[in-house]
């Protein structure tokens, strides 16, 4: 990439900065060091052990950041709640500890506000409905924490909606499942539908009265793995208002990474590891299982074709950047942790998107998707009281 185009990336950044759907730096911070702030410095550089530090999102350009407030699915009931309840804690805590870089943000004229003081929003969104462990005063609790998403499931199927990685049950949503997305409505709390089977999209767009996000996605048919968004749901965003925000993880975007990465996570459960684990002692068996079978290396380039794709079926008003760091063992090169969104903005550049474009991608669509969560949130509270529904009075089970 040219230095003529990075500095015209820059510059795009400097007055529209990056606001990222997705970042796991809560869990990374469980897993090496137990949420200790004391223990991993986020003002020094921590490259050699996190995609993510303060140095590094501000190099990036990065002006708004949904933290990913992640539980496994391992992890079930009360557990998962009270897990949750922790990551929940840890944000807030490292956004008080550092109030010259974060700001936490619970609305889209918090988030601007922050931009206009030099700081970077923090948000919040909960990564899977096992979350709220199928209780709408649960999701409500969340949404007074300050959590502004809930993604409906992770990798695995909850008991109201179906997974794109799991055996579909439900055919998307359950009743039950319907009413988690109202009550969201009704909060004002984006559903976001990263994760979850095409029938659950397609469901959830249906019910959904709100925008709705992809928080870190990519496309289909550019790279078909069931975590990506299909043509038909990427056509439906506009008369959503919906955002979905392109992800940089190698087997989303890479064809060729897809196989490789299946392997390289049976190597790592047979070492006892999650292939989620991005500790050091895992990230030496990633280490070295590459250096004996080295991978399909996805690039800047691979992710603005997912871009130039989105653009073309759901429109410039409906796309987005969701990153996924230190939720994945492998970057692309050129965007290696959060300091890489300039070399993708010049690539978009270097293929003629223009700046009033590109600012959409990174600022305007993600402002505009909370804020008319918010005006239909006002809207419905007026209409409706808090629902009281169980999953068993709807679902019968």
């Amino acid at each position: 990439m040219t230095p003529e185009l990075l500095d015209r990336a820059r510059a795009v950044l400097r007055t529209t900065p990056v606001v990222d759907g997705h970042n796991d730096l809560p869990w990374a911070m469980r897993a090496q060091a137990g949420y200790d702030l004391d223990a991993v410095d986020l003002t020094a550089d921590q490259s050699h052990r996190l995609h993510t530090d303060l140095g590094r999102l501000r190099a990036g350009g990065v002006g708004a950041q949904f933290w990913s407030v992640y539980v496994p699915a391992e992890l079930s009931g009360d557990g998962a709640v009270s897990a949750t309840l922790e990551q929940v804690d840890f944000v807030k805590r490292m956004t008080a500890r550092h109030p010259e870089h974060l700001r936490l943000a619970l609305t889209a004229d918090e988030v601007e506000a922050a931009r206009a003081e030099g700081r970077i929003a923090s948000l919040m969104g909960a990564e899977g409905g096992h979350s709220i462990n199928s209780s709408l005063a649960t999701l409500r609790a969340l949404y007074e924490l300050g959590v502004r998403y809930l993604t409906l499931t992770h990798n695995s199927n909850v008991p109201w909606a179906d997974s794109a990685t799991d055996e579909p049950v439900h055919g998307g949503l359950s009743a039950f499942g319907e009413e988690v997305v109202r009550e969201m409505n009704r909060l004002g709390m984006l559903v976001d539908l990263s994760h979850v089977s095409a029938g659950t999209m397609r469901h959830a767009l249906r019910v959904s009265e709100a925008p709705v996000l992809f928080s870190h996605s990519s496309a289909r048919a550019v790279c078909d793995h069931p975590r990506n968004v299909p043509d038909d749901v990427l056509a439906g965003l506009p008369a959503n208002g919906g955002v979905a925000m392109v992800t940089f993880v190698p087997k989303f975007v890479l064809p060729a990474a897809i196989e490789w990465t299946l392997a390289a996570d049976a190597n790592m459960a047979a070492r006892g590891f999650h292939p989620l684990e991005t500790t050091p002692e895992a990230m030496a068996v990633q280490r070295a299982y590459e250096a004996a079978h080295p991978r399909p290396v996805a690039t800047a380039a691979t992710v603005a074709d997912h871009l130039d794709h989105m653009r073309e079926v759901a429109g410039v008003d409906h796309v987005g950047i969701g990153g996924d760091y230190d939720g994945t063992a492998f970057t692309p090169s050129g965007l290696e942790d959060v300091s890489g969104y300039p070399a993708l903005v010049a690539e978009l550049l270097r293929r003629g998107w223009s700046e009033a474009d590109l600012a959409k991608l990174t600022w305007h669509n993600a402002l505009r998707a909370l804020r008319g969560a918010e005006t239909v949130a006002r809207r419905l509270r007026a209409e409706r009281r808090p629902s009281t529904a169980t999953r068993e009075q709807l679902d019968g089970a």
